[in-house]
């Protein structure tokens, strides 16, 4: 486009990689009925695709006891838009410069965009939910910040903050409300990651100008 060569830097693939990994470690333990003695503990599974297709997927077993693909919990997070962000904007002009092992390289400045991410917990009980959901918000206050590689060959490491816009939760029961007896427990969070999309990386035919070497005549 615009008479640049074919470039992609991955840089929306980084976000989605780094979002996921925030909330890739997650670990449940389940007590007995006094509190006092774990008897399982394991790694709440995380997938990416949209909340829709494992409502489906867990639905489709009405007692949720089947052998099927689908266990709970689960959480699973989608990337639901883009936006400019004009607040953070820099001068269009600006440059970031390396010196690399192959040669020098200079790149025009990120153009920044927040990513809204849709995340959705699915769990059998409310003990469960809450035991996830008390391991996430802590952590938001209301961003935590991460670290992205988006440019390694340029050097340079940028801060992103993620920040929590809002939690809700939403109980499906077997038969009446008023019974009980509870089918699927869903928390659903949203979350904007101020992150950025990156030019291409160039290498001026010119090179680096050594100032040491400039003499006047």
């Amino acid at each position: 486009m615009l008479g640049n060569d074919h470039f992609y830097n991955r840089t929306i693939r980084k976000i989605v990689v780094a979002f996921g990994t925030v909330l890739n470690d997650i670990r449940l333990v389940r007590y007995n009925k006094a509190g006092t003695t774990a008897y399982e503990h394991f790694k709440v599974p995380l997938n990416y695709g949209s909340k829709e297709r494992y409502l489906t997927r867990i639905t489709e077993d009405p007692t949720l006891t089947k052998s099927i693909a689908i266990t709970l919990p689960r959480i699973s997070f989608e990337l639901t838009g883009m936006s400019y962000d004009t607040g953070r904007k820099q001068v269009s002009t600006l440059q970031n410069f390396n010196n690399t092992a192959t040669g020098f390289k200079t790149q025009y400045v990120p153009v920044p965009y927040d990513f809204n991410f849709s995340v959705s917990i699915y769990v059998r009980n409310t003990e469960d939910g809450t035991q996830i959901i008390e391991q996430i918000l802590p952590f938001f206050t209301p961003d935590f910040t991460i670290t992205v590689d988006f440019i390694h060959e340029m050097g340079r490491k940028h801060d992103v903050p993620i920040i929590l816009n809002s939690v809700n939760t939403n109980t499906d029961y077997e038969g009446a409300a008023e019974d009980g007896t509870t089918r699927l427990i869903t928390w659903d969070l949203e979350f904007t990651v101020k992150g950025f999309i990156w030019p291409p990386v160039k290498s001026p035919a010119g090179g680096l100008i050594d100032r040491k070497s400039t003499r006047l005549n």
